[in-house]
């Protein structure tokens, strides 16, 4: 009898311990992990909204960027991590979802990670080189029909939302050209400056500063409709390839396991932020179009992703995409 009440007390001080380690979270700095190289669109959105959520929670966001394998590495250390709420693991539909069709990975992305919420979405920009010949998206694919697999694209992974939208583009112009891998945008995005890549198609908000500087050519995004912040960019169906969509969506996470109470707080803390007039402001300069409120909860993530899953992972094995 004696037993059976210390195990009830021990399992009684471990209870409480957990509540009262969840009413006073954060009490340290918390770490969020970016899983691609400095210098992403995932970067610049994770820098931005770690700025933000240091106030509400009194404590420091620092940024740990682990790039690799489309993602999937970054995403690992944040699995393996304690759940206890100080670590976050921000990523993308290529990062939380098109790598499950890829890998064989270590770990299951729908079970081994807690939502807390989808941020948003973005199209994505087909932008060349400077020197490429050719001034709109007719003329990029008229010349790679005119020199089938010599022009090269950069990714930010194997099987990323890139690739896969560059193996869409290829199907819907019949057209052929070669995909260079990067760990990320922000190194291809230096090879697209160098011009050792000719083109790329990626998450709209990585090419803001180019195009503000001049320094490479866009050619359509791949929304439904043009960006705020570049009204003068054609949709792909404006520039002359009818229906041709894609986008990149953004969200957060924690280690499977983490207290519901943190996820609450997590959650409660990004709600606030989103429905901020400055960030929505600064948002529409990024062309991220934040997610709905109704939307904004950790059990619509969940289904989200679930959906995505369903739907993308037997198009990558359709396609045989190989990765090293």
């Amino acid at each position: 009898m004696r037993r059976g009440l210390a195990i009830s007390a021990i399992l009684l001080a471990v209870a409480w311990s957990a509540i009262a380690a969840a009413q006073t979270y954060p009490a340290r700095p918390i770490t969020m992990i970016v899983p691609f190289p400095a210098g992403g669109a995932t970067d610049t959105l994770a820098r931005y909204l770690a700025e933000q959520m240091r106030p509400i929670l009194g404590q420091p966001i620092v940024i740990e960027n682990a790039g690799g394998a489309a993602g999937s590495l970054g995403v690992g250390r944040a699995v393996r991590s304690p759940a206890d709420g100080y670590t976050l693991s921000i990523g993308t539909s290529t990062t939380h979802v098109l790598t499950g069709g890829l890998y064989t990975l270590p770990f299951d992305l729908l079970k081994d990670l807690e939502p807390i919420i989808q941020i948003g979405s973005e199209p994505l920009l087909i932008v060349a080189k400077k020197s490429l010949p050719a001034d709109d998206l007719k003329g990029l694919i008229a010349w790679l029909k005119a020199n089938p697999d010599k022009a090269s694209v950069g990714i930010a992974g194997v099987g990323a939302a890139g690739h896969l939208t560059g193996i869409s583009l290829q199907k819907a112009t019949d057209t052929k050209f070669q995909f260079v891998p990067y760990r990320g945008n922000g190194p291809a995005m230096q090879d697209l400056l160098a011009e050792q890549i000719d083109f790329m198609i990626e998450p709209a908000s990585n090419f803001k500063s180019l195009l503000a500087a001049g320094s490479v050519k866009p050619f359509a995004i791949t929304g439904k409709t043009r960006l705020r912040s570049s009204p003068n960019i054609p949709t792909a169906d404006e520039a002359g390839l009818p229906g041709f969509t894609a986008s990149l969506w953004y969200g957060l996470w924690v280690p499977k396991s983490t207290p519901k109470d943190i996820i609450a707080k997590l959650n409660a803390t990004m709600v606030q932020i989103l429905a901020a007039p400055q960030v929505q402001q600064r948002f529409e300069e990024l062309g991220i179009e934040i997610t709905p409120q109704q939307q904004q909860s950790p059990e619509a993530l969940r289904a989200f992703q679930k959906a995505e899953a369903d739907r993308w992972w037997p198009i990558i094995k359709a396609a045989n995409i190989k990765v090293d």
